[in-house]
């Protein structure tokens, strides 16, 4: 690779992984979802053998830190929520209650949400001479879908905001079916795609490309059990549609079951969270 020169990679028009010589001869590689989550690159030096990992400063360092321990929280302890609403749903009697525990549920789903923007909002800026990362001026919003982090993030805290219009509607009392449809179950489709949407771009940036298998990785499997949680939150929501003919559902159980299974996933991944930090 030539001084100065760089080389891309990503999915279509984003790019996930940048290459770049040095000016003393050495080569530095950013990604995206490495210099998000854990404030850094990777440096080949001239003369070592091996490459090493080049933290960003300190403010950087320390301000993903704790947007990481927000959003990892948040989703451990909404998903654990969702969860126990799911059970209650399935097992308990079925009253106001589990509604409640959704709805609680819910505001930690916003917080994660909103704490993973966060996050991509105020990704450390590299300093492709120097092959540094340095923190940029915080800021509660950018608008950059260029970004496929950013977009994924936007994505994902939007459908925490669509899954509140259904948890709201879902408190309502005496709805009649085609109101439950709408308020309800609408919703909750939508919520779904979106965060289906936003995990295929995580996804994608994980892997640079067509999503495949990455084991080995800590941030994969955190996509991917992500990802599982959104599918079978969308079996959820489609056996959760109330048939107008009859007032009751498609089935009842495989809806308790995709949203109790589905939350236990977010649950999962905001625990091995924890562990993808500076």
């Amino acid at each position: 690779m030539a001084r100065g020169t760089e080389h891309a990679e990503g999915p279509g028009p984003f790019t996930t992984r940048l290459t770049w010589r040095l000016g003393d001869g050495g080569t530095a590689v950013w990604e995206s979802r490495l210099a998000r989550k854990r404030a850094r690159l990777t440096v080949h030096a001239v003369g070592e053998p091996e490459p090493r990992s080049r933290t960003a400063d300190s403010v950087a360092v320390g301000r993903t830190r704790r947007l990481n321990a927000v959003a990892a929280g948040a989703f451990t302890v909404g998903g654990a929520l969702f969860a126990l609403g799911a059970g209650l749903a399935q097992f308990g009697p079925g009253d106001v209650t589990g509604a409640w525990i959704y709805f609680a549920g819910g505001l930690f789903f916003n917080t994660g949400g909103y704490a993973s923007l966060l996050q991509a909002v105020n990704t450390p800026l590299r300093d492709g001479a120097a092959g540094v990362l340095a923190a940029r001026p915080w800021s509660w919003w950018r608008y950059e879908p260029a970004r496929i982090d950013w977009l994924s993030a936007f994505l994902l805290f939007a459908g925490t905001i669509v899954f509140g219009i259904n948890l709201v509607g879902s408190l309502l009392q005496g709805l009649t079916v085609h109101q439950a449809n709408r308020l309800i179950w609408a919703p909750d489709m939508v919520g779904c795609i979106l965060f289906l949407v936003s995990g295929h771009l995580a996804l994608v940036e994980v892997c640079h490309g067509r999503p495949r298998v990455r084991a080995h990785e800590l941030a994969w499997w955190i996509v991917a059990v992500n990802q599982l949680g959104s599918v079978l939150f969308m079996v959820s929501a489609l056996a959760a549609f109330t048939r107008p003919a009859t007032g009751s559902l498609v089935n009842v159980d495989i809806a308790n079951w995709g949203t109790l299974t589905g939350a236990v996933c977010f649950s999962v991944g905001g625990v091995l969270q924890f562990y993808e930090r500076p």
